[in-house]
């Protein structure tokens, strides 16, 4: 094998590497801006109950609503 192809083939294969490492490390132990939104609520809330009509609200639009978006 020719050095070129040598050289070529640790580049790839330490690309794969970084790669796979990088995306391991990122479902392990996400960063803090992954788990949130932008207004602090965890991405996965389940619906909350509305008190009067009793059907299931998301969060978003209670944050929405009583910030006046």
């Amino acid at each position: 094998m020719a050095p070129a192809k040598l050289l070529m083939a640790a580049y790839a294969w330490s690309a794969l590497a970084i790669t796979v490492v990088g995306l391991a490390w990122m479902f392990i132990a996400p960063p803090p801006s992954m788990r949130v939104n932008r207004d602090g609520l965890p991405h996965f809330t389940p619906k909350v109950e509305h008190p009067i009509t009793g059907e299931a609200v998301s969060m978003d639009d209670l944050i929405r609503h009583y910030r006046g978006d």
